[in-house]
């Protein structure tokens, strides 16, 4: 039997050479430090390209832009702006959050619905 290279101890099982030479990291192919040589990110984990994965671009953004500006808004938005319109928060949140799904989609797109209704005062303001 071909134990492999000479170690201080025995291995009670067939050790292939090819694996001792290409990986193991202290020459022992078991305990805490076996395995594979590896080496450090340089750049880090931070700054890896999946970290951005959902960022907005900007084609991305004038895509929705424009999918927003000919289709419109749902039933379920056009009935949330309305609560906005009368001053009910609270019961746009609890609409939205029935609807979507998730307290936090609801906060965001009662978020984004008052964004809307500010822009459309704004441009009303601009042309009288």
């Amino acid at each position: 039997m071909n134990q492999g290279p000479t170690t201080q101890f025995s291995l009670p099982f067939p050790v292939c050479p090819s694996t001792i030479v290409m990986g193991i990291k202290y020459n022992m192919a078991i305990g805490l430090n076996k395995g594979h040589r590896t080496i450090p990110l340089k750049a880090g984990r931070k700054n890896r390209p999946t970290r951005r994965r959902g960022a907005l671009t900007k084609h991305a953004r004038f895509v929705r832009d424009l999918v927003r500006e000919i289709t419109g808004f749902a039933p379920y938005e056009r009935r949330m702006q309305e609560l906005l319109r009368i001053q009910k928060d609270k019961r746009a949140l609890k609409f939205a959050k029935r609807r979507l799904g998730s307290h936090i989609r609801a906060k965001r797109k009662r978020e984004e619905m008052q964004a809307v209704l500010q822009k459309m005062r704004k441009a009303q303001k601009e042309q009288k």
